[in-house]
């Protein structure tokens, strides 16, 4: 990951866009709002700050409002998730995954979804991850951090259509037994419980689920997702999805396979 903010390449434009309707007639370069919105994921920045290069904030903001809410980030994660897999020489879709939570603190002049994780000593809201063996994250919800991870996650499994035709498996820890477990069972789906030794403490690998902890730790990289800004849950998905969409495109470009 680099340190400063680089605009998006001929190769990283042509795979996003073939989510994106171009054939009409805009006032605004889209792949100059996908820029500025890549700017402010990286960055942090209000988006009433974004620098005069790019288009007025407000027309950012329609298009990054637009986009989350008619499932254009969904689909072109979907899509390059898929062709990272495909570059290491795997199925497209995963028979595996793995799910974890990270609790954040919420601005705070926000009070829309907001709870205290008492374990965690957060004032905020909780993330909900659901990451393959690789890392790559195909689907996020976003809650009150005084939600149990078991009850937030219950909708993530109702979420899961187009991406489960190979899954046989769900990957959690402890705190995803009860409803959770159930749930992913009778789907068909087996759950295996895979927790740290009760005797160690901080960070243990444990096989296959150590690589959720990594894609949590890869948020660091992006400064608007650090901490919890946004009003709504459903716009707190799509920037954890850019950010997943902004290492994928990295990933597919080094490898020369976009």
């Amino acid at each position: 990951m680099t340190e400063q903010y680089e605009r998006l390449t001929d190769s990283q434009w042509g795979a996003i866009s073939v989510d994106l309707d171009l054939n009409r007639k805009r006032t605004h370069d889209l792949r100059l709002i996908l820029d500025a919105i890549f700017y402010i994921l990286r960055t942090g920045c209000q988006w009433r700050n974004l620098p005069n290069n790019y288009p007025h904030w407000q027309a950012v903001y329609y298009h990054f409002d637009k986009w989350k809410k008619d499932f254009t980030f969904q689909n072109i994660n979907d899509r390059l998730n898929e062709l990272d897999r495909e570059r290491e020489k795997r199925e497209s879709l995963p028979s595996v995954l793995c799910a974890d939570t990270q609790s954040v603190k919420l601005h705070p002049m926000i009070y829309e979804d907001r709870g205290l994780d008492a374990n965690k000593k957060v004032n905020g809201r909780k993330r909900q991850y659901l990451v393959d063996t690789g890392g790559r994250l195909w689907r996020a919800k976003v809650h009150a951090a005084n939600l149990h991870d078991g009850c937030g996650a219950l909708s993530l499994l109702d979420d899961l259509e187009g991406i489960d035709s190979r899954l046989k498996k769900i990957l959690g820890d402890d705190s995803y037994k009860g409803q959770f477990a159930e749930k992913v069972k009778n789907k068909n789906w087996v759950f295996e419980c895979a927790s740290r030794p009760p005797t160690e403490k901080g960070f243990v690998p444990i096989a296959q689920r150590w690589v959720v902890e990594r894609s949590i730790a890869w948020s660091n990289f992006f400064r608007r997702i650090v901490k919890d800004y946004e009003y709504t849950v459903q716009s707190s998905v799509a920037w954890l999805l850019l950010a997943n969409i902004h290492l994928m495109i990295n990933r597919l470009t080094k490898s020369n396979k976009i």
